[in-house]
């Protein structure tokens, strides 16, 4: 559970926290210690807002005359809580938001899982396409005449990703910015799949949630997503000293990298 750590903040790093950051002068007019006094305020109640909807989103009921109350009792130190009663209550909040939230992903997962079963159970009775004994689908769109990548060499892709609804959730293509990778560190339907591939090949790799992301919720890629690429092998490499550090960054998704497969 996560706990609220009780602490006294100045009236300085109070203002800090919401992004504001004073030089106090005497040359300030009336009209820019309004100004500055007014920034402040909104910047909280922007703060309060955000706070407000994550939990109506979750479900949960927020009184906002009450919050603002509340707000308006501690700026004139005539708070009707104790400091231990407010943690105690912004506590219980936390247990429930994140029960809601569990709920939330739950169903989410369900809907996916059961999306994504229909998707490979019709996907598979396509004649060009391929299922291994992991459970993981593909289609061979070009096959290239070179080195087959093993799980130790370092590969350069172009790729194109979406989800059975056809999102697109990442596009090298589209950023016209190939990327470069030790096969070993992405999730285990690439590991699996572009092994298959001879360099100079483009397929479409079909794969099922456990072995893309299971339940995690990763960028925009929900939780239990089956997803969908077409992956073009463009280089094979030894790994060597060029290879160490690499990463997949110019995925808006947070690359492909492993998640602990």
């Amino acid at each position: 559970m996560k706990m609220f750590a009780k602490t006294a903040l100045s009236t300085t790093t109070f203002a800090v926290l919401c992004g504001l950051s004073f030089v106090v002068s005497a040359s300030e007019t009336r009209q820019q210690v309004d100004d500055a006094s007014y920034a402040l305020g909104a910047s909280v109640g922007h703060y309060i807002s955000g706070k407000i909807y994550s939990q109506v989103e979750l479900g949960a009921e927020v009184n906002v005359d009450i919050v603002v109350e509340g707000v308006i009792d501690a700026l004139k130190g005539k708070g009707k809580m104790s400091d231990e009663e407010i943690l105690t209550h912004l506590n219980a909040r936390v247990e429930l938001l994140n029960a809601a939230k569990d709920a939330r992903i739950e169903a989410i997962s369900v809907k996916n899982l059961a999306e994504g079963a229909a998707y490979l159970a019709n996907n598979k009775t396509n004649s060009a396409v391929t299922v291994t004994s992991t459970g993981l689908q593909y289609e061979v769109l070009e096959l290239g005449e070179g080195v087959k990548p093993l799980e130790s060499n370092v590969v350069t892709v172009h790729y194109k990703g979406q989800l059975v609804d056809g999102t697109v959730f990442d596009d090298s293509y589209e950023r016209n910015e190939p990327n470069r990778f030790a096969l070993m560190s992405v999730i285990d339907g690439w590991k699996e799949g572009i092994a298959l591939m001879p360099e100079g090949s483009k397929f479409r790799l079909t794969i099922p949630a456990e072995l893309a992301y299971g339940k995690e919720q990763v960028g925009i890629i929900p939780p239990s997503s089956t997803l969908i690429f077409d992956v073009e092998l463009l280089k094979v490499e030894e790994p060597g000293a060029n290879s160490h550090g690499m990463g997949l960054s110019g995925m808006g998704m947070g690359g492909m990298m492993g998640m602990g497969h």
